[in-house]
């Protein structure tokens, strides 16, 4: 939670400028040296695509989602804006650090067991709505997005997979965290139904997409099963798109 409302931007700018001039110096070469600016144990860096991003080398099962329920106790949440769902049908699976971002801060050079096993680490997933994940965060970092709710516990998690998997982290992302870090008593998530949802009534059209392409019934279209009935990669303005799970958030799935 926040501290009492008061201006942190100076601070944080400060706090952040402190650590990163409390260097990590490397040697290199003939009495030279390579400075390496880091920031609360990550390097700081900008981003870089080392290697064409490839969505398909991010695979991960939909089965996270119930390990992601688990987690919070049973209770289908979504943290970033307090909403308690009727159903984990109305969720998105969310990474918190984007498969995108994390392929340009250091996994574009990674293995595909690494790549594998980011995309369905638990420490970066939890759920949000389709409309938060696909539109408002989508691919978006800290510093171009921060949640309603659990912005503390948002920033903390963020730093904690970066350390994880050595990725690093821009300058204006670091300087936002440390922002928002500045101003928290906690970085623990704060479970509160802000906002119910009532289970919706599937109109007829609904049901009839998923009579087409849901083959196993569960009221989700899979990437298997668009590929199977020749529609993928499926686009935003397909109509089958808001029954699948976008996790990059760029509006096209099983591209």
């Amino acid at each position: 939670m926040l501290k009492s409302p008061r201006s942190v931007k100076a601070c944080g700018l400060l706090l952040m400028l402190i650590t990163v001039l409390m260097m990590e110096v490397l040697p290199f070469g003939n009495n030279r040296a390579h400075a390496e600016l880091m920031y609360r144990g990550i390097k700081i860096a900008p981003e870089h695509r080392c290697s064409p991003y490839d969505r398909d080398s991010y695979a991960y099962s939909q089965s996270v989602e119930l390990e992601i329920i688990e987690s919070l106790g049973g209770v289908v949440y979504g943290p970033y804006s307090g909403t308690c769902f009727h159903s984990r049908y109305e969720t998105d699976i969310e990474h918190i650090i984007s498969l995108s971002e994390a392929h340009d801060s250091g996994l574009c050079a990674a293995g595909a067991s690494i790549k594998r096993q980011f995309a369905s680490d638990p420490l970066n997933l939890t759920l949000a709505s389709p409309r938060v994940n696909r539109y408002q965060k989508s691919a978006r970092d800290l510093a171009e997005w921060l949640p309603a709710m659990n912005v503390c516990w948002y920033a903390e998690r963020t730093l904690q997979v970066r350390r994880k998997y050595g990725l690093t982290i821009d300058f204006n992302e670091a300087n936002a965290i440390e922002n928002v870090l500045s101003a928290c008593e906690s970085t623990s998530m704060v479970v509160q139904c802000r906002v119910r949802t009532d289970p919706k009534p599937r109109t007829g059209q609904d049901n009839a997409i998923l009579a087409r392409y849901d083959d196993d019934g569960n009221g989700r279209i899979t990437c298997r099963e668009a590929i199977r009935h020749g529609i993928a990669p499926v686009h935003e303005s397909h109509p089958a798109y808001v029954f699948m799970q976008d996790g990059d958030g760029d509006g096209t799935v099983c591209e």
